[in-house]
């Protein structure tokens, strides 16, 4: 199938500067927009798309101001769940989409069920989450029998009629409120959605009819995707007084022309519904193209950057100053932002602490501390609202169904309309069950009709009976903290099919929340115990300038990270610890330092007299970024005392990596599991993690490293293969951190690659590093001979039929050299 790429603005008539003056000088003079006049805005560029900026820029700061806050950029805290990714749709750009038999491969199922969804909406209440935003492909029971049949055996007359019950669901056990985006709606659906979802959406994505009639376009075989069906859903949305979000996407093939035109129509409709003069559109999106493997547009270009902004811009000025205009902020890089704001935008979508964007799984959501940083750098507050915007839950009578009217406002701050600072607490007191209540609502939903109750013997399974394990591995994913000790030493010694019960659950749970993708680091690893002043014949030592050279070979090689620990030898002076942190950025300015154990830190601060604190901002100072949260094998000194006496005192540690993260630090953290360690001893460790990501907030991910060796180390349970103990044990780290530390890492270098695979679909969702030795002193690293290359990761996760991408040190997106 051929696919228009598409760049296609090229090809428009050239306007002349003139013209383009005039234009602006009307849009500055208050003069209304209209296609025309819009299309020739779009193509402004130099001295003109700067006055561009300005004159949406100056708006959007008007409306803010009129609308009482000035100076405020908005995002809403959301839990993001994927209903379901059937869809009748063919759309070429999309991977959010499964087949039935792609999610036979995955063990996925046809919908999620009450439990999954409930698991997953309440940890993101837990971290403050107000908006649930409900996904899901369009009517998929018209094209899929499977769909249909789900739907019948669950007692569902439609996919819609299961949205509504999920929504309802949703805000009568947690208080938080659904925002429904199930594609094209009639008004019969509207009016069965508008009691339980406060806001609902749509995007117009656009007008262009070529790009859904003509074969190898977008949207072509796309029932859904007629713009005129399109347009009358979000008429619709208008009659029944619903607050609508719906949006324009940009270069997917679409024309100048076919922009403007959009845009206007998105006003046209908007204006023809106004209660007490306010339009039912509560914020228009304009999204950027993202070009995504396996799909038919992955090598077409994503949408060029200034054609992007001058979009967001002429969106301001089509819909005036009023208008929230969205920009998604995980698909534009960080160094982009300021175009953005200056373009007029003043809302930046829903944002996920949780979730990652299922829709976009290459793109990872910005830390919410960065977003308001990044924001208040551009000269913004940052603000939390609701899923429906301020004017429409200050005026809710109209706006707001009488049955959600209680529900948004024990969540929103009265004055404003924006959420209420307090509001995460209250919720969590007046909504969350109590742990008895809350199983038997549970149990007594819809479960997974995809996996069938089994029987069978060992582990939880002795004492409970593996239905019983089953709820006790989702009661985990609902709530990681309702567990007590008991109950997590039984699902961490597991068999048979509660150990298979338990791994599923735990898959489940990294799917709905960090997403279906793996990633893996672009990086190479440097002991810095090889450290000498002058070079030496053997090949596991470096110099200053060997550090220096390696750091330039690895990012050569297309590294993003170099991770350096180790103790320096006794007798070396300690700055070795900064000087070798120098070379390197010296060297490979670009590459990210990810370096020194808290046992090497605390050697830096004895040593060289810096105290912790001094050393940790010397560090900085010297170009480190992250450091590992290794050298510690189980958070028990009894454990320490018996395999590792030469450690760091577990509380030495725990201070060291504490006072890290505080000093702007983030870290990995680890167990080293299979020694003489307990079970009750793992979920200690597991606990005393979470804690202190707890207080800090440091920890990126979590690696269960099993002790090396044919044996797999010491079974927890006898005769349990050492494929189980790990499956065991990267699943209860799933659920007992899930809410916590986000990743689970698998390490392919103790498990072998063939392991890895199976960890990966049982909880895990990052394969480490490629561990390249490079082409300068290869045996300088701890793991050395050890290497993943990009191309054999891409294809061990393409097996799983999940999307690959790599990362940075932190998970955010590579970005371009």
């Amino acid at each position: 199938m051929t696919v228009v790429s598409p760049s296609v603005t090229a090809s428009a008539e050239a306007v002349s500067p003139a013209h383009v003056d005039a234009v602006l000088a009307r849009a500055a003079a208050g003069e209304r927009l209209d296609a025309a006049g819009a299309e020739t805005l779009l193509g402004a560029r130099g001295e003109q798309f700067d006055r561009l900026l300005e004159l949406a820029g100056r708006l959007r700061d008007a409306g803010l101001a009129a609308s009482g806050r000035p100076g405020v950029i908005t995002y809403s805290r959301k839990v993001f769940v994927p209903l379901t990714t059937l869809c009748r749709d063919r759309c070429h750009y999309c991977v959010f989409v499964d087949t039935p038999g792609q999610l036979l491969k995955k063990h996925k199922p046809a919908y999620m069920s009450p439990e999954q969804v409930l698991a997953v909406v309440r940890q993101g209440q837990s971290m403050g989450c107000k908006e649930v935003l409900l996904t899901l492909g369009d009517r998929p029971e018209e094209r899929w029998p499977e769909a249909r049949a789900w739907l019948d055996q669950h007692g569902f007359a439609s996919t819609i009629e299961y949205v509504a019950h999920i929504a309802r669901l949703v805000t009568a056990e947690t208080g938080l409120l659904a925002h429904a985006n199930p594609g094209v709606m009639t008004a019969e659906d509207l009016r069965m959605l508008r009691p339980v979802a406060p806001s609902m959406g749509m995007m117009l994505e656009t007008t262009s009819r070529r790009l859904y009639e003509e074969p190898g376009q977008v949207h072509f075989g796309s029932p859904d995707k007629d713009p005129a069906v399109r347009l009358e859903v979000i008429e619709a949305a208008g009659r029944e007084r619903v607050p609508f979000t719906t949006g324009i996407l940009v270069g997917i093939g679409e024309t100048v022309r076919d922009r403007a035109e959009s845009l206007v129509a998105i006003r046209e409709v908007h204006e023809r519904h106004p209660v007490g003069g306010q339009g039912h559109v509560q914020e228009v999106i304009v999204q950027n193209f993202r070009a995504k493997p396996r799909t038919a547009m992955q090598g077409a270009p994503d949408a060029e950057l200034l054609e992007y902004v001058a979009a967001v811009a002429v969106a301001r000025l089509v819909m005036g100053p009023r208008m929230r205009i969205q920009v998604p902020p995980n698909l534009s890089d960080a160094t982009e932002f300021g175009l953005l704001v200056r373009a007029g935008a003043d809302d930046w979508g829903g944002v996920s602490p949780l979730t990652a964007d299922h829709v976009n799984p290459e793109r990872p959501w910005p830390h919410l501390d960065d977003l308001a940083r990044m924001t208040a750098e551009l000269g913004f507050e940052l603000r939390e609202r609701l899923t429906a915007q301020p004017e429409f839950v200050l005026n809710a009578e109209p706006w707001i169904d009488p049955a959600l009217r209680p529900a948004v406002a024990a969540l929103a701050d009265p004055a404003t309309g924006l959420a209420a600072p307090s509001s995460a607490a209250r919720s969590s007191q007046r909504y969350a069950p109590d742990r008895e209540s809350r199983t038997s609502v549970t149990n007594g939903l819809v479960g997974d009709a995809t996996r069938p109750e089994t029987t069978g013997a060992g582990g939880a399974g002795d004492r409970t009976g593996s239905r019983s394990a089953r709820r006790l591995a989702e009661a985990a994913a609902a709530d990681p903290l309702a567990l007590d000790d008991a109950e997590w030493l039984a699902l961490l010694e597991a068999t048979g099919d509660d150990l298979d019960a338990l791994a599923a659950t735990a898959d489940d749970l990294r799917r709905y929340t960090v997403g279906e993708a793996v990633t893996l680091v672009v990086n190479r690893n440097l002991t810095s115990t090889g450290l000498r002043a002058v070079s030496s014949d053997d090949p596991a030592t470096f110099t200053l300038d060997d550090a220096g050279a390696i750091a330039a070979d690895a990012w050569d090689l297309g590294a993003s990270e170099l991770c350096v620990q180790g103790l320096l030898p006794a007798g070396k002076d300690p700055s070795g610890y900064l000087d070798i942190a120098r070379a390197v950025k010296a060297a490979a300015p670009g590459i990210h330092l990810h370096a020194y154990r808290p046992q090497d830190v605390r050697d830096l601060a004895h040593r060289s007299g810096l105290g912790l604190e001094g050393a940790l901002v010397a560090m900085r100072e010297a170009g480190v970024d992250t450091v590992p949260g290794t050298g510690v094998k189980i958070l028990s000194e009894r454990v320490r005392g018996l395999v590792a006496p030469a450690d760091l005192e577990i509380d030495r540690w725990v201070e060291a990596i504490t006072a890290a993260h505080r000093a702007g630090f983030r870290s990995t953290s680890v167990i080293f599991y299979g020694h003489v360690e307990t079970a009750a001893e793992r979920i200690a460790h597991l606990r005393q993690l979470r804690a202190i990501q707890d207080e800090t907030g440091g920890f990126s991910e979590f690696v269960p490293i099993p002790l090396p060796g044919p044996a797999g180390g010491v079974p927890l349970v006898p005769g349990r293969t050492p494929l189980d103990e790990h499956r065991a044990m990267v699943a209860v780290s799933r659920l007992l951190l899930s809410g916590s530390i986000p990743h689970v890492q698998i390490p392919w270098t103790r498990v072998g690659r063939d392991a890895a695979a199976v960890l990966l679909q049982s909880g895990g969702d990052d394969l480490g590093g490629t561990l390249l030795d490079g082409r300068v002193k290869p045996e300088a690293g701890i793991e050395f001979g050890q290497e993943l290359p990009v191309a054999d990761a891409t294809a061990m996760v393409a097996r799983l039929f999940r999307p690959f991408r790599l990362r940075t040190t932190t998970y955010g997106q590579v970005g371009p050299r």
